[in-house]
C-alpha cells in the first residue's frame, strides 16, 4: 500500500526539476496524477513512462497565468478521476533577472502572472470541490526569496512573498473545512533554474557551485508527505527544509 493511494493529484510545472520528481515520487506512492505544464514536451513522455510503470497519469498542456486553461485542467482532473484530492503549484519562473530600474515591464509582469496569479488560479479552481466534498490539499511551492530581498530578483522575491501570504489567506478561511494549505520552502535545489541564476551572474546565489544545491529527491519526499495525515499538524505553515527538525520529521537526511 502506497502513502498516496488512490489520491488524485493535480501536479503544475511537472514538466522538469522539482515538478517531474515528484511526479514520479506520487506515482510510486499509489497517486492518480495529472501532470500539467505549459508545454507538451516533457510531460507527454513522462506521463508514458509512469503509465507503464502502473501508474495513473495524464498530460495536459496549461499556462497557469491563463484562468481558462486552469480552469479546463481541474475540470479534466474530475472527468478523469472524480475529485480532486491535492493540488501542487508548483509551476514558476525566475527570469527576468536584473535591476529594477532597467526591468522590462511585460516581461516582469507575465513572471508575475505564473508566479503569484497562478497560484490563486489553482486554488480557486480547486476550491469549491474540496469544500464541498470536506477534504483536499493544496501545496504552494515557496522559497526564502519570500523574505529576503535580493538583487536581482525583484520579481521573484515579490511574487513569492504575495504566494506565501495568499497561503496564509486560503488557510484562514477554509481551515475546519477539511482544506489543508501548505507551503514549501525547499531551500536551492539543482534544476535548471540554478543553471539560469549562475549564468546570470548576479547575486550570491548565482555563485554557489552546482554540486551545493540540494537533489530534487529531497523536495519531491517532502511534496508526498505533505499530502499524508502526518503533515496535518503543520497545515497554514511554511515548511522549511532547512529545519532540521522538520527534515528529520519528513525522513530526509540532514542538510
Amino acid at each position: 500500500m502506497g502513502q498516496l493511494d488512490g489520491k488524485s493529484v493535480i501536479l503544475t510545472g511537472a514538466s522538469r526539476g522539482i515538478g517531474a520528481a515528484a511526479a514520479e515520487a506520487m506515482a510510486a506512492e499509489g497517486a492518480r496524477l495529472l501532470l500539467l505544464a505549459r508545454s507538451a514536451e516533457g510531460i507527454t513522455g513522462l506521463a508514458t513512462y509512469l503509465r507503464r510503470s502502473g501508474a495513473q497519469a495524464e498530460a495536459m498542456t496549461c499556462d497557469v497565468a491563463e484562468w481558462t486553461q486552469v480552469q479546463a485542467a481541474v475540470a479534466r482532473a474530475h472527468e478523469a478521476f472524480g475529485r480532486i484530492d491535492a493540488l501542487v503549484n508548483n509551476a514558476g519562473v525566475i527570469e527576468p533577472i536584473g535591476p529594477l530600474a532597467a526591468a522590462d515591464p511585460r516581461a516582469w509582469a507575465h513572471a508575475a502572472d505564473v508566479n503569484f496569479k497562478g497560484v490563486f488560479f489553482g486554488t480557486r479552481a480547486v476550491l469549491p470541490g474540496m469544500r464541498a466534498q470536506g477534504s483536499g490539499t493544496i501545496v504552494n511551492l515557496g522559497s526564502g526569496a519570500a523574505h529576503n530581498p535580493l538583487e536581482g530578483w525583484s520579481q521573484y522575491c515579490s511574487a513569492k512573498a504575495a504566494a506565501a501570504m495568499l497561503t496564509r489567506c486560503t488557510h484562514l478561511e477554509n481551515r475546519g473545512r477539511g482544506v489543508r494549505v501548505f507551503s514549501l520552502s525547499p531551500g536551492t535545489v539543482a534544476t535548471d533554474m540554478q543553471r539560469t541564476i549562475r549564468a546570470s551572474g548576479i547575486n550570491p546565489v548565482s555563485q554557489m557551485d552546482f554540486s551545493a544545491h540540494a537533489p530534487v529527491e529531497h523536495p519531491a519526499r517532502a511534496l508526498v508527505w505533505l499530502l499524508t495525515e502526518d503533515a496535518a499538524p503543520f497545515a497554514g505553515e511554511e515548511i522549511s527544509l532547512r529545519d532540521p527538525e522538520m527534515r528529520a520529521r519528513i525522513g530526509l537526511p540532514p542538510a
